[in-house]
């Protein structure tokens, strides 16, 4: 592929043949954050842009903040595999996809550096104001592929970027005792928590039952808005947790 002129100001181009085109002409609506998972930056860009890896992304943002483009926001990269939010099954033709370089949970998930962190809110921010995408459709890779993917993980600051002005957030409510549904429960109680899953986005089926791909779900949630246990069972603070996130979406009032 040639080089063409990056549609962020901030990035360099970085040329990966692993594209297509936007399916239906779609236009992005979602941005997707990952994390690499792999020993080092450059290790995991040579691969985003080598041929047989049938892998891509838009961004890819360096640990000290350099940001290079892989793809054009116009077309379809190769990011999110199967997956699902909202109904939408291709991913990939309705998202941005940014790689953030980070060893993840193979490396012991390491911080993510500050200017690192810096450049993943510019960059999201521009893409967003670009596009027009709402807040709460900056998602992780967790999120619309639940058990199969964990990145960019429980140790990614999502507070930080919502002070920032990017992603959708609230305070993760504390972690306490009381009643708890978990992988085997079944009943009314149950259906309610994968209709609020449901509505957030999350793939899920609404049959009372708290099965595994139920307990993937609630698991996906938790790492992105109340990571300090991902554990998959539905406690207190993650059900209020969840039910204040739906709440604060500007067309859906619960």
């Amino acid at each position: 592929m040639s080089a063409f002129t990056c549609d962020y100001a901030g990035a360099t181009a970085a040329p990966s043949p692993n594209f297509g085109e936007r399916a239906g002409g779609r236009t992005p609506d979602i941005i997707l954050l990952h994390y690499t998972g792999m020993a080092t930056a450059d290790g995991a860009l040579k691969w985003l842009c080598a041929p047989e890896s049938q892998v891509s992304c838009h961004y890819f943002v360096h640990e000290d903040g350099r940001v290079e483009q892989l793809v054009r926001e116009a077309d379809r990269a190769w990011h999110a595999g199967k997956s699902f939010w909202k109904g939408e099954v291709d991913i990939n033709s309705a998202s941005i996809g940014i790689e953030i370089a980070n060893p993840g949970h193979p490396g012991g998930l390491p911080d993510f550096p500050d200017p690192q962190i810096a450049a993943v809110i510019e960059l999201c921010r521009d893409c967003g104001e670009r596009w027009g995408i709402a807040p709460e459709r900056v998602l992780a890779h967790s999120d619309v592929a639940p058990v199969r993917k964990v990145d960019p993980g429980e140790n990614f600051p999502w507070e930080r970027l919502h002070a920032g002005g990017v992603g959708h957030w609230v305070e993760p409510s504390p972690i306490a005792g009381g009643r708890f549904f978990q992988q085997g429960d079944a009943g009314q109680p149950v259906e309610a928590l994968e209709t609020m899953l449901s509505l957030y986005g999350y793939d899920v089926e609404i049959d009372g039952i708290y099965s595994e791909k139920t307990r993937g779900a609630v698991e996906a949630f938790q790492r992105h808005f109340r990571p300090g246990q991902v554990d998959g069972i539905a406690d207190f603070s993650t059900i209020d947790t969840l039910h204040r996130l739906l709440s604060a979406l500007p067309r859906l009032a619960v």
